[in-house]
């Protein structure tokens, strides 16, 4: 019995880890994906690329709150 829990727990760890992990990928991705356009458009000085740059870590701040409000 004692084997089973221990079987159980470390299967629910591996299944929770592994959603962990690909919760971080698609996080990762998502911004990743913000930052390639940001190098696609090419902002023309210095002044486009810092409003930018502010947009993504607005949307970046935002995304914490949901999180830490969930």
């Amino acid at each position: 019995m004692v084997d089973d829990q221990s079987a159980l727990v470390k299967e629910l760890q591996a299944k929770f880890a592994e959603k962990i992990k690909e919760s971080e990928i698609d996080s990762l991705k998502y911004w990743k994906e913000q930052l390639d356009r940001v190098l696609a458009t090419r902002p023309e000085g210095v002044a486009a690329l810092q409003l930018q740059i502010k947009r993504i870590s607005g949307m970046m701040a935002n995304r914490i709150n949901t999180l830490k409000a969930r």
